[in-house]
């Protein structure tokens, strides 16, 4: 588990260093970290312990797993360049990583060596407790630092908000949401809690369902399941390609209303996979894309959206420590809402406590 940059140790000593979150296709998690090394220790240095399912593999490798915002490319250079240490030595690229062995990285001077730290970003927190916690992510905001994303993200509102999520990988970040799609997002607030998001993830058990507004007509329900991956020629997109990552998607319509420049259906729809941009691919593939999705979307199409019209409407998930199911409903978003006003479309079919989702104590 990774510690956020301090001049002290900020972990909390009940979490289990023995436990590691299992790599997951939303993220990659590592382990719990240890006492700080006076040798390196620092506002720039990470901290971390090596898993023991990681035992024997090269350096490099494990460092891609514990310190999964870098690039294995990047964690190399900074190996070769003096600044991990194992133990008490430093570490190289291809030396074997020992099971336990603490692990210091000490970043350079770039803009993202300072992306861990907390900012006072207001977070609408619908639920918390001292596993986890439920926010309602609105359009435009960041969830974890990037090139040109370097300050301002949910992860920095994360660190200041719960101070002790500096402990973990990613500040407790188990999934993301694109920039400018709105709604439910679960973070962890303790290790063994993001162990166990993570692995629901992996089994699909997570409930993950949103709702969007897209050009076109769905004249009955469809399951898409096709691959994606990187789209073949313009690498900010994805694409449905052969060889890509397995994703499904379900498509229901809840509403068809017409515009000026045609028909409108605001769709439900559930994820059974987690791929990047996976429901503006799935929807557009089907020929819905969605309204003012600049990426996907059709192109000329008059939209009074400024993103695309994408809400994250329904979390549904066992609780970490008690195993009880719990889910949480957000409304749909302000700008989507009009949007949809305006196009004579009824507001109720948007009304997500009309869908109906397993049985599970709906929190509040």
């Amino acid at each position: 588990m990774r510690a956020s940059p301090s001049p002290r140790d900020p972990s909390d000593p009940s979490e289990g260093a023995s436990v590691a979150p299992p790599a997951s296709p939303e993220w990659e998690s590592g382990d719990a970290d240890d006492a700080a090394d006076p040798a390196l220790a620092g506002p720039q240095t990470l901290q971390a312990v090596v898993p023991p399912e990681f035992a024997g593999e090269r350096l490099d490798k494990v460092l891609a797993q514990v310190f999964g915002e870098f690039s294995r490319s990047r964690l190399r250079a900074w190996c070769e360049a003096g600044r991990v240490r194992m133990g008490d030595a430093e570490g190289q690229p291809r030396s074997k990583a020992r099971a336990g062995a603490r692990l210091l990285l000490q970043l350079p001077e770039e803009p993202e060596a300072a992306a861990f730290a907390p900012e006072p970003i207001e977070l609408n927190v619908l639920w918390s407790d001292a596993d986890l916690a439920v926010i309602d992510k609105p359009a435009g905001l960041v969830v974890h630092p990037a090139a040109g994303h370097w300050s301002g993200t949910l992860l920095n509102g994360l660190l200041a908000r719960f101070p002790e999520s500096a402990a973990l990988p990613r500040a407790g970040i188990v999934h993301r949401l694109d920039k400018d799609t709105s709604g439910l997002m679960v973070v962890a607030r303790s290790l063994a809690a993001q162990t166990d998001l993570v692995r629901q993830l992996q089994a699909r058990s997570i409930s993950r369902q949103y709702l969007a507004l897209a050009w076109g007509e769905l004249p009955a329900p469809v399951w898409v399941d096709a691959p994606i991956g990187r789209h073949p020629r313009d690498r900010l997109r994805m694409a449905v390609v052969a060889g890509g990552k397995p994703a499904r998607t379900q498509f229901r319509a809840l509403g068809c209303c017409r515009g000026p420049a045609g028909a409108v259906t605001a769709l439900r729809c559930v994820l059974e996979s987690g791929r990047t941009h996976q429901i503006r691919v799935h929807a557009q593939h089907i020929g819905l894309p969605l309204l003012g999705d600049p990426l996907y979307g059709r192109r000329g199409a008059a939209c009074a959206l400024r993103r695309q019209a994408l809400h994250a409407a329904l979390l549904r998930l066992r609780h970490p420590r008690s195993g009880e199911w719990m889910q949480w409903r957000s409304p749909v978003a302000a700008d989507i809402a009009a949007q949809w006003g305006e196009l004579g479309g009824d507001a109720a079919s948007l009304d997500s406590r009309d869908w109906d989702a397993p049985s599970g104590k709906e929190a509040s």
